[in-house]
C-alpha cells in the first residue's frame, strides 16, 4: 500500500483515493463471475498487444503495470516477450489472474510506488489506468534507454451519456450535482503528460468502443457489479467505480428514476436499449538513447512546402 503520507494530503495533487481503489479492485476479483465484466478489458487488452507486436524486437523483460488478471499478457506470446512481471494494486485481482505462456512473475505494489530499479525493463505496459504524473515518472524511470512504454486509458468522452444523465437529474431534483464518475484527462494533457516525464517520440491516438444495454440501471450493475438503488457505486465489477476525493456517498431515488428517465430520451436507441461509449487514448512513448533517430535542425531543408503544388504539373509534364 502507499505511505501513509500520500493520502489524503496528496489528494490535491493526486485526484484519486488510493485505498478505496485497492478496495474495489479486491471486491471486484472476489466476485463469482469476473469474467462476464472482463470483456472490455479484454478489447484493449488486445488491441495494446496488437502495438506491441507492430515493434519488430524480442523483449527479454517486461512490465505490466496494474495488470488486474493479465487482460494484455494473454495475447503475448513468448516469441515476443520472453518473461513477464505483472504488478497490481490488488492481490486478489493477481490471484485469479488468467495463465499466460510467458513466464510470468507477479508482484502486489502500487503503480505509483514501483519497488523496481532504475533501466531494469525493455518494455512496460499498461491498460486502463490512470496515468499520473507520478507513475508516469516511475515507469520512465524503470524503463531501460531506449525502452518503449505501451498504455491506454480512459479518454474525457468516456460514459458522457451516464453523466449528463446524472447531472441533469440531480440539478432538476436536489439543485446541484457532483461528480459520480472518476475524473478522466483530455489527449492535449495526455501528451503533455508523458513528455514531461521524459518520454520521447510520443504517439497517441484515440479510438471508441460503444456497448448497448437494456437501461441506465444495468449500465451502472454492469459498472458496480452488483447495483443497489439506495448505496450509488459502493463496488464494481469493472473495478473502475467513483475513488475521487470529492465523490459523493449516494443518489436519492428519484434522482436515479430521473435519470434513468432522461438517458433513455437523449440517448436512447430505436430498440429500446440505451448506448454507453468509452473512449480509450493508446500512448506510445520511448526513453531517450543514442541510436534514436532525431529530427532535422531547424532550417535545414532543402524543399520547401510550397514546392509541393508544383509536383502534380510535374508528373504531368513527365507522362507528355
Amino acid at each position: 500500500p502507499p505511505p501513509a503520507g500520500a493520502s489524503p494530503g496528496s489528494g490535491a495533487l493526486n485526484p484519486f483515493d488510493r485505498r478505496l481503489k485497492r478496495k474495489q479492485k479486491n471486491w471486484a476479483a472476489l466476485q463469482a463471475e469476473p469474467a462476464k465484466c472482463d470483456y472490455l478489458r479484454e478489447e484493449v487488452g488486445g488491441r495494446i498487444a496488437d502495438r506491441v507486436f507492430d515493434i519488430t524486437r524480442t523483449f527479454p523483460l517486461a512490465l505490466d503495470v496494474g495488470s488486474g488478471r493479465g487482460y494484455i499478457a494473454q495475447h503475448l506470446t513468448k516469441e515476443t516477450v520472453e518473461k513477464l512481471i505483472q504488478v497490481d494494486i490488488a492481490e486478489n485481482a493477481l490471484k485469479n489472474a488468467v495463465e499466460s505462456e510467458i513466464p510470468t512473475v507477479r508482484v502486489v505494489a502500487d503503480e505509483e510506488f514501483l519497488p523496481f530499479k532504475e533501466n531494469t525493463f525493455d518494455l512496460v505496459v499498461s491498460s486502463l489506468r490512470y496515468p499520473c504524473p507520478v507513475c508516469a515518472l516511475q515507469i520512465h524511470q524503470v524503463l531501460k534507454p531506449d525502452g518503449v512504454f505501451i498504455g491506454a486509458m480512459f479518454g474525457g468522452d468516456t460514459l458522457y451519456e451516464l453523466r449528463c444523465s446524472l447531472q441533469l437529474a440531480e440539478l432538476e431534483r436536489e439543485g446541484g450535482f457532483s461528480p459520480h464518475v472518476s475524473p478522466f484527462t483530455a489527449v492535449a494533457d495526455l501528451g503533455h503528460l508523458l513528455s514531461r516525464a521524459g518520454f520521447n517520440t510520443l504517439t497517441v491516438d484515440t479510438d471508441e468502443i460503444q456497448v448497448n444495454y437494456p437501461g441506465l440501471f444495468e449500465v451502472m450493475e454492469d459498472l458496480q457489479g452488483k447495483y443497489k438503488v439506495y448505496s450509488l457505486w459502493k463496488h464494481q465489477c469493472m473495478g473502475e467505480s467513483n475513488c475521487s476525493w470529492n465523490r459523493k456517498p449516494l443518489l436519492h431515488r428519484e434522482t436515479m428514476l430521473a435519470a434513468a428517465a432522461i438517458y433513455q430520451e437523449m440517448y436512447g436507441n430505436s430498440d429500446g436499449s440505451v448506448p454507453a461509449t468509452f473512449q480509450i487514448y493508446y500512448m506510445i512513448g520511448w526513453k531517450y538513447h543514442e541510436s534514436q533517430a532525431k529530427p532535422a535542425q531547424r532550417g535545414s531543408a532543402t524543399v520547401s512546402f510550397g514546392d509541393l503544388a508544383k509536383i502534380e504539373g510535374l508528373l504531368k509534364r513527365g507522362k507528355k
